[in-house]
């Protein structure tokens, strides 16, 4: 091939100035970049040269001209052997600098030789269409074929499918996760999956097959049928149901409280820490939402108490909760109403319910103001008897007060405003004074006698010929001979034999209030006697119709047959 001679492969001309060679630099520059577009290569070695030996090369030239000319001016040639070898010196570097240029330009030539070859054999390069063909259909089945199918572990659990995952090592952490919480919600630390029910296998599947750790979890867990997923409701940390449907157990909760909620409501909740988590739990603890309302509107095994406050009884506390007299003594064996004292704890019930729902309401109302009571002393009346001399006056005021309800039952009452609209008027009462004779009731009954109450007031069966079936008074029963006391002061109306109830006393207590005293086997009192609280008026026995001894103890007031422990302290 021949080559073509470039302008800077001429030897330049004599005295060339400066400018010009760099103008003509630039120019074998752009000339080359003609030549071979395809080089994006910069020439290192020809820069280096063309911005700095160049220029030196030049200027020192320049100056060896400028010396010679002054040499030739003005000094003759000089015969020092040390002028003469600076001079060399400083003539040869025209040559030298020449030199380096001619090894840049030839390393230079080398790099375009190189570059021109290797663009031929590209040139020259040509590749048949059918062996292109085959190759990218090669190339894109493969492809095809990887995006398609992959490596998946495949489980199955007592031979039913679980899925298949992209690795054992996932089937194994997912055994590992169903372990811990199976052991977790059946508080057995030692269980374990059965490997003899668990089988794997690697092999190729289709990418779509792969299903991730979660639903492998799942499907696992779900084959074991121990646990299950879901939300469940806790009640003071105790797991009582669960359910798969979220956020039903909170509509459950809202309509448990629907009940007791007003308009007037501030505040209602539960008493009881309730907290609903969604967790893996015994799967005996799933349940549809009917049967966990039963459940949570039921009760459980616990104790309900009530504290006896002064002037409780028995009947009374009984009637308070909707028990009978009976049930509320199989609870509280050993007390009777004799035996209350303010300050026992009574159980009323070993039932509680799940949940309890509190209530606080804010109320606006008109209370009464009690009045004071002035007392002006009476010598014509007897100590303890009192006459309302003028009638006091309730005052009014307007309260504003939070009321919290238990259940719907008031259990609290904090008042946060309260304005006075009327303010109360005194009552004058007179006051006796005159001794009161030892006879003379004082309004209170004391229990007549000791022993053990054997019948109530009300209904009963007694299994005696001749018995009422409608008990008007209580029996207490004790040995024979037992002393009988008058319950108040009063005028003695019978003593004697009376039918069924035998030997008999009858006290008039002049206040309305009547006392029977019957089946007694001794009387101490006859009629007309005036009789004091606590005077022994018989002996207790048997006689009439009774089926052993005992004292028929009735109470009357205004002929009405009343029940005597709503009257006994």
């Amino acid at each position: 091939m021949k080559k073509t001679p470039r302008k800077h492969d001429i030897a330049p001309k004599e005295r060339t100035s400066i400018w010009r060679k760099w103008k003509q630099d630039i120019k074998d520059w752009i000339w080359y970049n003609q030549e071979h577009p395809e080089r994006f290569e910069f020439d290192l070695q020809g820069a280096v040269y063309n911005i700095f030996i160049a220029p030196v090369r030049n200027l020192f030239k320049h100056l060896k001209q400028l010396g010679q000319d002054r040499k030739d001016a003005k000094l003759p040639e000089s015969e020092s052997r040390i002028g003469q070898l600076l001079l060399f010196g400083w003539g040869s570097l025209p040559r030298l600098g020449c030199i380096i240029r001619e090894r840049l330009d030839l390393r230079r030539r080398k790099s375009i030789v190189s570059d021109s070859k290797r663009r031929s054999f590209f040139e020259h390069l040509q590749i048949r269409p059918a062996t292109f063909l085959v190759g990218a259909l090669g190339i894109a089945g493969v492809a095809v074929l990887l995006s398609l199918y992959t490596l998946g572990t495949s489980a199955k659990y007592d031979g039913v499918d679980l899925g298949t995952v992209n690795s054992k090592d996932t089937v194994e952490s997912v055994v590992a996760r169903v372990e811990s919480v199976t052991r977790e919600a059946l508080d057995d630390a030692n269980y374990t999956v059965d490997p003899q029910l668990l089988e794997t296998s690697t092999r190729v599947v289709l990418r779509t097959d792969v299903e991730d750790a979660a639903a492998l979890e799942e499907n696992l867990s779900n084959q074991i049928g121990l646990v299950d997923y879901g939300y469940a409701i806790f009640v003071n940390d105790e797991l009582i149901a669960a359910t798969t449907f979220p956020g039903a157990l909170e509509e459950l909760l809202d309509q448990l409280k629907v009940g007791y909620h007003t308009p007037d409501t501030l505040e209602c909740g539960f008493v009881e820490d309730v907290q609903i988590r969604e967790c893996f739990v015994d799967s005996s603890y799933m349940m549809n939402l009917g049967h966990i309302a039963e459940i949570l509107n039921d009760t459980k095994e616990g104790a309900v108490t009530y504290t006896v406050k002064s002037g409780d009884t028995l009947y009374g506390i009984a009637g308070k909760h909707d028990i009978t007299v009976s049930e509320l003594r199989s609870l509280n064996p050993g007390y009777s109403s004799k035996g209350l004292h303010p300050g026992d704890v009574l159980t009323i019930s070993n039932a509680v319910p799940y949940l309890t729902v509190l209530n606080v309401e804010r109320q606006n109302y008109v209370q009464d103001i009690p009045y004071v009571i002035e007392y002006e002393d009476d010598d014509s009346m007897y100590q303890g008897d009192y006459k309302v001399l003028s009638k006091g006056v309730y005052g009014k005021a307007d309260i504003t007060a939070n009321v919290t309800y238990i259940n719907g039952e008031e259990a609290d009452r904090q008042i946060v405003a309260s304005a006075t609209l009327s303010e109360p008027i005194a009552e004058l009462q007179a006051r006796g004074t005159k001794p009161r004779p030892s006879w003379f009731p004082t309004g209170s009954f004391r229990w007549p006698c000791s022993g053990v109450i054997t019948s109530y007031f009300g209904y009963r069966n007694t299994g005696i010929a001749g018995a009422s079936t409608y008990h008007r008074a209580i029996d207490i029963a004790n040995k024979r001979g037992t002393p009988i006391y008058a319950a108040d002061g009063g005028t003695v109306v019978l003593s004697g034999w009376y039918g069924s109830l035998g030997y008999c006393v009858i006290i008039d207590h002049g206040n309305g209030f009547r006392t029977t005293y019957g089946h007694n086997s001794a009387l101490h009192v006859s009629a007309g006697d005036k009789v004091y609280k606590g005077q022994k008026i018989a002996s207790m026995g048997s006689t009439g119709t009774s089926s052993g001894n005992h004292c028929h103890f009735g109470v009357q007031k205004n002929g009405t047959w009343v029940n005597p422990l709503n009257y006994l302290p």
